[in-house]
């Protein structure tokens, strides 16, 4: 009934799919802007940028997780950030989601990582509750911080060091 396994390079177009689900139920649809053939470079090419996991159900998608290591000087170890976990809604509460973190969760310890770390939006009560009966610690003491876009390119270039001091 259910199977999960590393993204294909013919699975891309459904894993751009199931991101694209994922931006509608966020009501962020404008924020995507990758390409199937993002997604090939940073999965597949020569320096890949993380990893997916893809649920099936009967042969048909049904959720995926993407991930990628983060490094902790602390432990001297890396942890897998998952950077999305997400199920389509008609395969809510069949184990889909529970078994894709179980199997992010089974990669990270065979291959010595310390730990699983990922966030979740405050508003999604029903990823909170999933995440608590996990058994989960919520960092709360910590704030996610970003910089995009304009912001990004303004602090590199104001406050970099020169070129030829990296």
């Amino acid at each position: 009934m259910l199977n999960i396994h590393p993204i294909t390079r013919d699975e891309v177009p459904t894993l751009l799919s199931l991101i694209r689900s994922l931006a509608t139920y966020e009501e962020k649809t404008h924020k995507v802007v990758a390409t199937e053939s993002d997604l090939l470079r940073d999965l597949f090419g020569p320096q890949p940028k993380f990893r997916a996991l893809i649920a099936k159900w009967n042969n048909e998608p049904a959720g995926y997780a993407s991930f990628f290591y983060f490094y902790s000087t602390y432990e001297g170890r890396a942890e897998l950030l998952v950077e999305e976990l997400f199920v389509l809604d008609e395969f809510r509460g069949k184990g889909v989601g529970k078994a894709l973190m179980a199997a992010v969760a089974r990669l990270a310890v065979d291959e010595g990582c310390f730990g699983l770390r990922w966030e979740v939006l405050d508003w999604n009560r029903a990823a909170i509750e999933f995440y608590e009966k996990l058994g989960a610690t919520f960092l709360n003491e910590r704030k996610a911080v970003a910089f995009d876009g304009e912001a990004l390119r303004r602090v590199a270039s104001e406050f970099s060091p020169h070129k030829n001091d990296l």
